[in-house]
């Protein structure tokens, strides 16, 4: 299917779901926005803890590092405000069924494939962080303004965070899985690793710079035009693409605005636009990924149909600050099978539960998703993917962070787990980067990230 005829099909296809399910797309109800920040946390969360106690009631204590913690600001290494917490259990593959009504399909593959290494040390939940309180007025803003686009393909009136905090269908859910809250600005290189069964490891390293207007302050929400990310990747490893510069423009508006993306190659000192790189194309070292499951999902929804299956209680990577404490090195926390899991924390969350189906005639090596996001933050924490035959193929994660020079959640390492081959992909590592990356400094436009500018980058 060619790129016209693809586009005519999934336009015609969400204006016959339009007329049937226009309200669905509204602006949530005055009654419920009402409840932000009231009955419901500020961005829709339910403020209760759940019944055993493992969910603790939200507290939103703090937007910035607690009392006692010794932060030294963006570029640095974020202390952990739990270090001296001690496992409450610890799940295996011994035990893993007693908790399994709390586990995704991914996980139970995990504990099947690994029964000599894998398991899940449970820590104490906290909900002690909140959001800028900038971040909190956009999402209440966008409770009562954002509508999907009548392709469903882009937003309208929407910044800063979660467009659907009470969402009504999938496609309004995995909207606010794309608008999650993140930084602004994030400038610094990342490490990452592919890791085979052998112990071997593929290794790249890109340095990135990139500006995310829909999470700037400076943004104005009646003129923003839905580009939502500006970035430059320089590739420093494999030695084989090191010099190679990447420009990235992407909007939330996918059909009017695709993504355009250029390219400077050093053996030719010259910069081409490239077709738009969407869906399948792999990313990582050996194109372990895919460019639509970056950082779990980051993409055009068309391609598949999205089902809200509500929330669940799940166990999920969470305040995973101890993967990066200085003296961790990647020998300590790259296992041949997974990261090593004495450095990782789990703890009981409330989740919504997405799921998304292939469409018909489209191609896609993922035939089926079920992604959980974060209740407190929408973003993604765990993804279940299924190979076109219905085979569950990958089970994927982010760590996640509450930032304290962001004021937000920050999804740290994602990690891609084949459980065909038995390898898997760590990506956004940072222990051995000597400079950390930094965060919402601000100093960007979309001025700076033209093709002139790529070009300076390149030489």
């Amino acid at each position: 299917m060619d790129r016209r005829t693809f586009m005519k099909t999934t336009g015609a296809a969400a204006l016959m779901l339009t007329a049937s399910r226009k309200a669905g797309w509204a602006q949530a109800a005055a009654d419920e926005v009402a409840k932000l920040g009231t009955s419901l946390t500020p961005i829709g969360a339910t403020k209760e803890g759940n019944a055993d106690g493992l969910i603790v009631p939200w507290a939103g204590k703090w937007n910035s590092a607690p009392p006692g913690v010794d932060f030294k600001g963006t570029g640095n290494v974020h202390p952990d405000p739990y270090a001296n917490e001690k496992p409450l259990f610890t799940i295996t593959p011994q035990n893993y069924t007693k908790y399994e009504a709390r586990l995704s399909e991914g996980q139970k593959a995990m504990f099947q494939k690994y029964p000599e290494t894998f398991k899940m040390n449970v820590y104490p939940c906290h909900r002690d962080f909140r959001f800028s309180d900038w971040t909190i007025d956009q999402v209440k803003l966008n409770a009562q303004q954002t509508t999907l686009q009548e392709n469903q393909d882009g937003l309208k009136n929407v910044l800063g965070g979660a467009a659907f905090p009470f969402p009504k269908s999938g496609m309004e859910a995995i909207w606010s899985i794309n608008t999650a809250t993140k930084m602004f600005t994030e400038r610094g290189a990342y490490d990452e690793a592919v890791v085979y069964p052998d112990g071997n490891i593929a290794w790249g390293t890109n340095d990135w710079d990139i500006w995310a207007p829909p999470y700037d302050p400076s943004t104005d929400r009646a003129s923003w035009d839905l580009r939502s990310s500006f970035l430059f990747r320089k590739t420093l490893r494999p030695e084989r693409d090191r010099g190679s510069v990447g420009l990235v423009i992407s909007a939330w508006d996918y059909t009017n605005q695709p993504t355009q993306t250029w390219q400077y190659l050093p053996g030719t000192r010259r910069v081409r636009q490239v077709p738009e790189i969407a869906g399948d194309y792999q990313l990582g070292p050996g194109g372990f990924h895919t460019v639509d499951d970056t950082r779990l999902w980051s993409e055009t929804p068309r391609r598949y149909e999205w089902t809200l299956e509500g929330k669940k209680e799940i166990f999920v990577p969470y305040h995973t600050y101890k993967l990066d404490q200085p003296g961790v090195t990647y020998k300590d926390l790259l296992l041949k099978s997974h990261l090593n899991p004495e450095f990782m924390r789990w703890e009981l969350h409330r989740v919504w539960v997405v799921k998304a189906k292939l469409k018909p005639g489209i191609r896609h090596i993922y035939g089926a998703r079920t992604l959980y996001a974060d209740e407190d933050s929408w973003q993604p924490l765990l993804a279940d993917i299924y190979d076109t035959r219905g085979q569950l193929y990958r089970q994927e994660m982010n760590t996640m962070i509450y930032a304290y020079d962001g004021q937000l959640f920050l999804t740290r390492i994602a990690c891609y787990h084949d459980l065909v081959s038995g390898a898997y992909m760590a990506d956004r590592l940072i222990n051995e980067i000597d400079q950390k990356p930094r965060f919402n400094e601000g100093g960007r436009t979309a001025s700076f990230y033209t093709v002139d500018g790529l070009r300076r980058r390149g030489v």
